[in-house]
């Protein structure tokens, strides 16, 4: 099979991850993959046998209108069998697409729980009938469009991120020398944090709620993620007095390694489509702190801690506990990653989209 991914960027998130991970699942598998970006800039690894098109797309109506005929050279030429979009920007991309060119049918995919304001929804509404199908890699997320009137029940379903479970596993070796790397002691409590520095992954509340654990408890957190909040959350850990205990990293690529060194990973957003930062915590054996954003329930299903949204008191709680009881044994380990493997391993949600590919270019073919 030929496939078509469009996303609206490359940088580094969790959305352009996954578009990343299902072009080289889908490689290996033995299918052929395209990937065309709107916006220019590279910050994620991508497959050498994938076929990359960088449309450059500016926001004037100009280079809107000179993406969109890149893009209809790319599909009559490349000639894919289906096209899959990611995040808003490419699905109404996508969905704008096949009107100016025949096009095999499309899936177009949602990742975050806000897609956006009542405009956006309106255009989702607009172009539906332009799609094949709408997915959302979360339950939460899919109750949100419906409920926004941005896609019709029956013309939504969720499909899940995958990861790769291969890479997301529990490490003893790996562990030991990455907590050396780090300079963290074999009797200091680790609490790890990855994501973007912004606002919605509210880093600000869990430095508050982190502060609560106050001494003679060995504690240390680690935030990994680079961001536009980067100066002002070193002005608050320094404020707090919490420059010993609390460390920025920046961007990271060793997240596996981070996760196999925590004690514990802790999430504080209050707006999340699915985490999947959860998934792979769960599938290295490290537990699980998180507050209630959506997607959180989902993915956990019992296997962490779960708290309001916006309690740094209820934070600092649950830290407080998951300290006293560690990181657990090995058989605790291997609970929370087989219950992650089987649901969100990367090979079983692949073959899903495969499928789910397969039956949308049959229904396709058949008489109308």
């Amino acid at each position: 099979m030929r496939i078509m991914l469009i996303t609206t960027g490359l940088k580094v998130g969790g959305a352009e991850h996954q578009v990343a991970a299902l072009a080289r699942a889908f490689l290996a598998l033995g299918h052929a993959v395209s990937i065309l970006s709107l916006s220019p800039g590279r910050e994620i690894d991508l497959p050498f046998e994938a076929h990359v098109v960088e449309l450059n797309m500016s926001k004037t109506p100009a280079g809107m209108i000179r993406a969109l005929w890149q893009a209809r050279a790319q599909v009559k030429t490349w000639q894919p069998d289906v096209i899959h979009a990611h995040m808003v920007h490419a699905n109404l991309f996508a969905r704008v697409l096949t009107r100016i060119v025949p096009c095999p049918p499309l899936v177009c995919t949602a990742h975050s729980f806000r897609e956006g304001g009542t405009i956006r929804m309106l255009a989702y509404r607009l172009t539906d009938r332009w799609t094949d199908l709408t997915t959302h890699v979360s339950i939460d997320g899919r109750k949100g469009m419906i409920n926004a009137g941005g896609v019709p029940e029956e013309r939504i379903v969720v499909m899940p991120n995958g990861i790769d479970a291969n890479r997301f596993r529990p490490d003893s070796e790996l562990r030991q020398a990455t907590r050396k790397q780090l300079g963290i002691s074999p009797d200091t409590w680790l609490v790890l944090n990855v994501g973007r520095l912004a606002p919605e992954k509210s880093q600000d509340l869990l430095i508050r709620g982190f502060a609560q654990l106050e001494p003679p408890m060995s504690t240390h957190l680690v935030i990994a993620g680079g961001g536009a909040l980067h100066q002002t959350l070193m002005m608050q850990i320094a404020a707090l007095g919490q420059a010993s205990r609390i460390t920025l990293l920046g961007q990271r690529d060793d997240i596996p390694a981070l996760l196999n060194a925590a004690d514990a990973f802790v999430l504080s957003s209050s707006i999340e489509g699915l985490p999947m930062v959860l998934v792979e915590a769960l599938a290295c054996g490290c537990p699980v702190v998180s507050t209630d954003a959506p997607g959180v329930a989902e993915v956990l299903s019992g296997q962490g801690t779960i708290v309001p949204r916006g309690d740094a008191n209820a934070l600092a709680s649950a830290l407080f506990l998951a300290a006293r009881e560690g990181r657990g044994s090995p058989d605790q380990e291997a609970t929370r990653r087989n219950h992650v493997v089987t649901a969100f391993s990367l090979d079983t949600v692949a073959q899903h989209w495969l499928k789910l590919y397969t039956g949308l270019t049959l229904r396709r073919a058949l008489p109308h």
